[in-house]
């Protein structure tokens, strides 16, 4: 195929109504929004990882500072929760807070926070550290608890749901 028949053939293919119409199907959907979230977690990890060896884990983080380990990382810990934090509250400063309804009663939630600490207990980790680290590293320990993660929460989904009626 020469360049202009492969000119022609993308020309054909890909109108440019059509490449408008994807772009505001993937701006609305807020695609694009959470490809830079991701591109930015990614980075903050690997940026973590590269310059002190550490793993993201959050949960890891938030025991060890709630554990007051005073290992020289206690700064770093601090200022690691303080960006979880500040950084949508910055964000919804900026664009604006985002309409936000919880379906389910405070208890209830703290429930359910509960049971997914007890989980990140077990697993020896959560979402960011197996999920994100984990399996850019392509650890199969992190690859088994990330599959049990997302498992149990299409699970969780369906019953509340579809069973439930929530």
């Amino acid at each position: 195929m020469t360049a202009t028949t492969l000119d022609a053939h993308l020309a054909k293919r890909y109108e440019p109504a059509l490449v408008l119409a994807c772009l505001e199907i993937v701006l609305d959907f807020g695609v694009a929004g959470g490809l830079a979230g991701g591109l930015l977690i990614g980075t903050g990890a690997g940026l973590l990882l590269i310059g002190n060896g550490r793993i993201a884990g959050a949960s890891g983080i938030v025991r060890d500072f709630l554990g007051f380990a005073f290992d020289g990382a206690w700064l770093e810990r601090a200022v690691f929760l303080a960006g979880l934090i500040l950084a949508p509250l910055a964000y919804a400063s900026i664009a604006g807070a985002p309409m936000l309804e919880a379906p389910f009663s405070a208890p209830v939630m703290a429930l359910g926070g509960l049971l997914v600490g007890v989980g990140v207990a077990y697993a020896n980790g959560c979402t960011s550290g197996h999920g994100v680290c984990g399996l850019s590293r392509f650890s199969t320990r992190s690859l088994a608890a990330t599959v049990t993660f997302m498992a149990t929460a299409a699970a969780t989904v369906f019953l509340v749901r579809h069973v439930v009626g929530a």
